[in-house]
């Protein structure tokens, strides 16, 4: 199984997230993350889907989408030509002033910034690969992580 991101324009309308999910449910595949957002175009929107399966599977997919109404464009690309990236939050339980600085050295190193900060606790942003956000989650675990959001990836071919 090989990871695929699949971008697709689409108009930018009620119900056309649910008619992508709901053909990916239809056809029981699965949905590793995807993000929407409106494009230069208001009346066009722009989902990036992120999800696993075989050449059939990946192909079906493909197909499936470019039949749905409401989608203009669906186009395949592989993580090899692509430029994606995730924002995740990150809140952390630092009471001590000790376990501040350690976290700001780290997300320095990530290139990572402190959003908020609270007597009991900061927010870090780390934008960036998956795995780059992977392993700022796994090395800030022991400070105590209170809470995660992250956004799923987002991508665009290059050149």
């Amino acid at each position: 199984m090989r990871t695929h991101i699949f971008t697709a324009l689409v108009e930018h309308k009620p119900g056309v997230l649910q008619r992508v999910a709901s053909m990916f449910t239809r056809r029981k595949f699965n949905i590793e993350s995807i993000t929407v957002g409106p494009t230069d175009n208001p009346k066009i929107a722009r989902m990036t889907i992120l999800t696993k399966g075989d050449d059939q599977m990946l192909e079906q997919i493909e197909k499936q989408m470019n039949k749905l109404v409401n989608v203009i464009k669906v186009t395949d690309i592989s993580k090899d030509e692509a430029i994606s990236r995730e924002l995740c939050l990150i809140k952390l339980h630092t009471p001590k002033e000790q376990d501040k600085s350690q976290v700001i050295q780290y997300a320095d190193v990530f290139r990572g910034r402190a959003v908020d900060v609270s007597p009991d606790s900061m927010v870090i942003e780390v934008t960036g690969s998956s795995d780059k956000i992977d392993a700022f989650i796994q090395l800030v675990k022991n400070v105590g992580v209170k809470e995660v959001a992250r956004t799923g990836i987002t991508a665009m071919q290059r050149g």
